[in-house]
């Protein structure tokens, strides 16, 4: 395997390994996952639990030197994903510590809205993580199963990319400058049918009333749907105190989904927004924290009018 970089001179090495077959999963994660444990650095892997299984079977007693988590647990919201690879640098990086990871959040099947979120996160993974040292982060792309659009798009979130054979620089990665700005990919616009609530600081309220009702009505237990009034009330509020005093819930289903659609006319400057846990005696930044620990699926944008926030939320569950 060529290398175009020493990986010692990196803080961070965040790589997107395609891979076309089990085989080439298996030896590609073996080689990096043996890379590290032969010198002591810490591993978490964070995959499916089957996928999981296969390589511990592989890893043989090796796996005994391995931390694992099933990424349908972690990353089945994409934007909880950061915060686990956080804590485990806190945990095992300290001092400079060589430590690597194995995360793959993007697998056939997921939702256009999640695909859209996890390309996000891969992005913002080279924002969270700059000058960390001696981290390198794999992901692993099954090139076989995925669409073409999707592996690209995977060179453009990752500095660099590998296989079985090579190691080599992205030509087409954005950049951090490009990644750390206002966020504003489209969102399709809600259905006619969609219920529009106009709301301030007295209407709270109904807001809160309005997400109940509908998600009574898409099925959601009753842990879910408490669960769902206090996000779209946290993000509410946001928009009342950061988004010019008032703002707007849409709220409609779509295909078994419950979305819930707030809008403001503030802006989100902060790229990581949600997706760290925030500190006790700093202001702001719960909202969405909250809303990511408590829902499906959160989209946040940031266009030239003002704010949207989009929650999914899964009826029948």
């Amino acid at each position: 395997m060529t290398a175009a970089i020493s990986h010692q001179e990196q803080a961070f090495v965040h790589e997107a390994f395609l891979y076309r077959d089990s085989e080439e999963f298996v030896l590609g994660l073996l080689r990096f996952i043996r890379a590290g444990t032969e010198k002591g650095e810490p591993v978490f892997v964070v995959l499916s639990a089957e996928k999981i299984a296969r390589l511990k079977d592989a890893l043989g007693e090796d796996a005994d030197h391995v931390l694992f988590a099933d990424m349908a647990e972690i990353g089945a919201n994409p934007a909880r994903i950061i915060a686990a690879w956080r804590e485990f640098v806190d945990e095992h990086g300290a001092g400079g510590q060589p430590i690597r990871g194995i995360g793959e959040p993007i697998w056939a099947g997921r939702s256009d809205p999640e695909l859209a979120e996890c390309h996000r996160h891969e992005s913002l993974l080279n924002l969270a993580f700059a000058g960390t040292p001696s981290f390198r982060l794999l992901c692993p792309y099954d090139v076989s199963a995925l669409d073409s659009k999707v592996v690209e798009e995977a060179e453009r979130t990752h500095p660099f990319v590998s296989d079985v054979e090579s190691f080599r620089d992205s030509g087409s990665y954005r950049g951090t400058d490009e990644i750390a700005a206002p966020f504003a990919d489209e969102l399709g616009e809600p259905p006619d049918g969609a219920e529009r609530l106009i709301f301030d600081a007295d209407s709270l309220a109904e807001v809160r009333d309005l997400v109940a009702r509908w998600a009574q009505q898409a099925g959601l237990g009753g842990a879910r749907v408490e669960n769902l009034v206090l996000a779209v009330n946290e993000i509410a509020t946001n928009s009342i105190r950061h988004g010019g005093g008032s703002g707007a819930l849409r709220m409609w289903e779509e295909e078994g989904v419950l979305l819930c659609q707030i809008e403001d006319q503030g802006r989100i400057e902060v790229p990581l927004a949600g997706r760290l846990q925030p500190v006790l005696d700093e202001p702001g930044g719960r909202g969405l924290w909250l809303a990511n620990q408590l829902c499906d699926l959160v989209q946040v944008r940031t266009f030239a009018d003002g704010n949207v926030v989009r929650i999914h939320m899964a009826g029948s569950r």
